[in-house]
């Protein structure tokens, strides 16, 4: 085994590296221990390296221990220690709701309510005309009764919860019917019988994986049944040989025999999605209209705005879930209600809303418009990298989220191979960058679907990619 001695004691001592102009500079804009983590981390790695060196019996001595080298590295190490954790990221996958990016990404105008309501003191619980205390709720109610037409309205932090605190609130202790074919399992192994149980309700499944008629439900009513629940089945599709009972047919069905109808719309939308080329969607205003006494569903899925879960229905109900002690466990704070009611009021007007509301912009985003897109940043690309293979593709984009399962959306991709670099490490190293950016790996090529890149964000990722190509 080599004497490594001598290259140990090589490496520079602490105090001379945070001596080096590298590490001064940042010493005056970042905090000393962060700095000085940095210093410790890079020193301690070499020194791993020079020792494992040594144990391998094939050592070769690090070319370079100088303390300007070291400086450098310990100050790049700090400055990505220094990023925040949770950081904006660029998003070229093409999936318009992406769950591991956020999800819906809000409007201009529900920023700004955000960033006006966290700066100081608001009205969340008061009633500024009466000067007595109010609800949070206020502030968004009158909009989701006039736009689903329902009676009340309450929100809660997520559509799950929505579903747990309607059950355990309107039939804990009782049976609930679902069809077999809609008991659903949404992201992170969460399955709606799970969700039952735990709201204190017996799930009562009826008819068949493919198949449930209305005298499914019909035979399985007894005494100790609360409520027919129906479920949008908004992550998944069933096709071929199918047959569901509809909206009204419930309701009609429930109030016959003095129960509720419950519908659980998971995505949740205001919007008639064929006019973008979708699938139809089942909006919330007409499952209201259909006579479901409650409907649930999320915030920020295809209604654009924040995480949330939002319950409209009847009156009574509605005042029942609020007296429920764990709607405050459950409630929303007051970033979610003035984003929401931002959302909530582009919807007064479609037009507004498709124009301003990110998601809707890049599913109505033309095919023509994003060939001009795709051309031009492929042009961009060719002029500033000679060597990088660049070409235009055909291809679709998806909903994602949670939403229009089987939905794709025809665009354009643009497909990146870099010489001597493997696709997947280039797309590392955007991954890695600042802002990261989120590519799509598809056979062998690196793919950029600029739908869900806003036009505010090109220079962003023009930046991006020049930084992760000037490495290859």
């Amino acid at each position: 085994m080599a004497d490594l001695h001598p290259y140990l004691r090589e490496l520079p001592a602490v105090d001379r590296l945070l001596k080096e102009p590298a590490l001064g500079e940042l010493l005056e804009r970042l905090p000393r221990k962060l700095v000085l983590a940095a210093v410790q981390e890079t020193l301690q790695r070499y020194r791993e390296k020079i020792i494992a060196g040594g144990e391998g019996g094939s050592f070769t001595a690090v070319s370079d221990l100088s303390p300007e080298k070291l400086a450098r590295e310990a100050a790049a190490l700090a400055r990505k220690q220094a990023l925040p954790h949770l950081r904006p990221v660029v998003n070229a996958t093409g999936i318009v709701l992406h769950t591991n990016l956020g999800r819906a990404p809000l409007a201009r105008a529900a920023a700004e309510a955000v960033a006006s309501i966290m700066e100081g003191y608001c009205n969340l619980e008061l009633d500024l005309e009466e000067g007595v205390r109010g609800s949070r709720q206020a502030h968004v109610e009158g909009l989701l009764c006039e736009l689903t037409g329902a009676e009340a309205a309450v929100v809660v932090n997520n559509n799950a919860a929505a579903v747990f605190l309607l059950l355990n609130s309107c039939a804990a202790g009782k049976e609930v019917i679902v069809s077999r074919g809609e008991l659903v399992e949404i992201g992170g192994s969460f399955r709606l019988p799970e969700v039952m149980a735990a709201g204190g309700t017996r799930l009562v499944e009826v008819g068949t994986t493919n198949k449930t008629y209305r005298c499914d439900y019909e035979a399985a009513i007894t005494p100790d049944t609360a409520a027919l629940l129906k479920v949008h089945t908004s992550n998944y599709q069933l096709v071929g040989f199918t047959a569901s009972v509809e909206a009204r047919e419930i309701a009609e069905l429930a109030h016959a025999h003095n129960l509720l109808a419950i519908e659980d719309l998971g995505s949740g939308v205001f919007l008639d999605t064929t006019r973008f080329g979708l699938p139809p969607e089942p909006r919330v205003q007409d499952s209201v209209a259909a006579g479901m006494d409650l409907v649930t569903f999320s915030g920020d899925k295809l209604l654009g705005g924040p995480q949330a879960g939002i319950i409209v229905g009847r009156r009574h109900l509605i005042e029942q879930i609020r007296r429920n002690q764990l709607a405050r466990a459950l409630r929303v704070d007051k970033l979610t209600v003035a984003a929401l009611e931002a959302t909530l009021r582009l919807y007064l007007d479609e037009e507004k809303a498709i124009a301003e509301i990110p998601i809707w912009r890049a599913l109505a985003v033309s095919l023509s418009r994003l060939r001009e897109r795709a051309a031009a940043l492929a042009a961009w690309l060719r002029d500033c990298f000679p060597r990088l293979e660049v070409e235009l593709l055909e291809g679709s984009s998806r909903v994602g989220g949670g939403a229009l399962p089987t939905a794709e959306l025809p665009t354009m991709l643009v497909s990146l191979r870099a010489p001597g670099v493997e696709p997947s490490a280039l797309a590392a190293r955007l991954r890695g960058g600042s802002p990261p950016v989120m590519v799509r790996l598809q056979q062998e090529r690196l793919l950029l679907d600029l739908r869900t890149v806003d036009p505010g964000e090109e220079a962003l990722l023009r930046q991006a990619l020049a930084a992760a190509l000037e490495e290859a």
